[in-house]
């Protein structure tokens, strides 16, 4: 049995990589690929820290050049990969929430920050950070810099693969890829195909959307990151070959 992934690039390949170490065979069909936006940004001078939810908001800026003005800050960042990825673009203090918005949130308040907060967002937003640190006396600066595009079908090859039971896992990491995949599916599988096929979500709103499609084969990581999905894609695999 083989697995899908569906992030965006270069995510997607490094999740193959990281599924191929634990013996787990594993393609990629990103869903969405990123595309960075020419905005206009803030000047990096009187922020007192920068958030992030993704690692593409950081890609974002180095695709535009200006990383190196905001690498002064410290970075308040959703999870542990992403605090990683801001250390090795050369932000010196990079701290960790434990993986979801309200995480992030509760993080950031505790820190007790004296200013302006810089937050490089994609267009289309799964939550209000502006609002949710408004409460706590935090302003938010959000630039929507990058936009997560849509692919227009997945390939044929794919979809076979799907039907047939070849490919009997899909590893699920936002709700709109979720509802992207629903899309790309509609009208290709029947109830039988789809019930059987395992899909690795990382939170219940990812789950969401696959359950009003009536695909039930569902399991949900124990946490919100990417080392909680390695684990839950070892435990279906090898569920899945046990005899």
């Amino acid at each position: 049995m083989r697995m899908l992934v569906t992030r965006p690039e270069p995510d997607g390949q490094a999740t193959v990589q990281r599924l191929a170490a634990l013996a787990i065979q594993a393609i990629a069909a990103p869903l969405m690929s990123r595309r960075t936006l020419d905005i206009s940004l803030p000047p990096a001078n009187g922020f007192a820290a920068l958030a992030l939810t993704s690692t593409n908001g950081l890609r974002a800026l180095e695709d535009r050049g200006v990383i190196a003005q905001f690498s002064h800050l410290p970075v308040f960042a959703v999870g542990g990969r992403t605090a990683l990825e801001a250390r090795s673009m050369g932000f010196a203090e990079a701290f960790a929430a434990g993986g979801t918005l309200g995480d992030l949130v509760n993080l950031m308040a505790r820190a007790r920050l004296a200013g302006p907060v810089f937050y490089p967002a994609g267009k289309h937003l799964s939550g209000d950070l502006a609002k949710a640190l408004a409460q706590f006396g935090v302003m938010v600066v959000t630039a929507r810099v990058y936009d997560m595009v849509p692919v227009e079908a997945l390939p044929d090859a794919i979809v076979s693969g799907l039907a047939s039971g070849d490919i009997g896992g899909v590893l699920l990491y936002s709700r709109r890829t979720a509802e992207l995949l629903v899309k790309a599916l509609e009208g290709q599988l029947d109830r039988a195909q789809r019930s059987r096929i395992a899909m690795l979500c990382l939170s219940e709103a990812v789950a969401e959307p696959l359950m009003a499609a009536h695909f039930n084969r569902i399991s949900l990581a124990d946490h919100p990151s990417d080392e909680s999905m390695m684990a839950l894609a070892l435990a279906v695999t090898r569920e899945q070959n046990r005899p």
